[in-house]
């Protein structure tokens, strides 16, 4: 038997999850970048973007060996596993540069980000 009770309980419920969609097409809508790790560098090493606009990044591990993405400009860190690719959303930025690197590879690992 349904009761008031789990009425309102499976409203809720059903309100909850219409309220979740706009925020996916939102993300599903976001420009996308692809970023890729061989050699431990970034290919390719300059991304423009633009700016004003939440960004999805797909960072692309090609080597064995995991890199971590990571950026104080953008206040960005992830770990990429070796031979798979992880996701970090940037943005919106302001008009200008924003360096990243590679935490594991520093040496050759260096990238920017430029927002236009």
């Amino acid at each position: 038997m349904t009761t008031p009770r789990n009425t309102a309980a499976f409203l809720a419920v059903v309100l909850f999850a219409f309220a979740a969609v706009p925020a996916v097409q939102a993300r599903a809508e976001d420009p996308a970048f692809t970023l890729t790790i061989k050699d431990h560098r970034f290919d390719p090493a300059t991304i423009e973007i633009p700016a004003g606009q939440k960004v999805k990044l797909t960072v692309r591990n090609q080597d064995a060996t995991a890199e971590e993405f990571d950026s104080y400009d953008l206040n960005r860190e992830k770990v990429i596993p070796g031979s798979s690719e992880g996701i970090v959303f940037i943005g919106p930025l302001d008009p200008g540069s924003y360096d990243f690197m590679g935490e594991f590879h520093a040496d050759t690992a260096q990238g920017k980000v430029v927002a236009k």
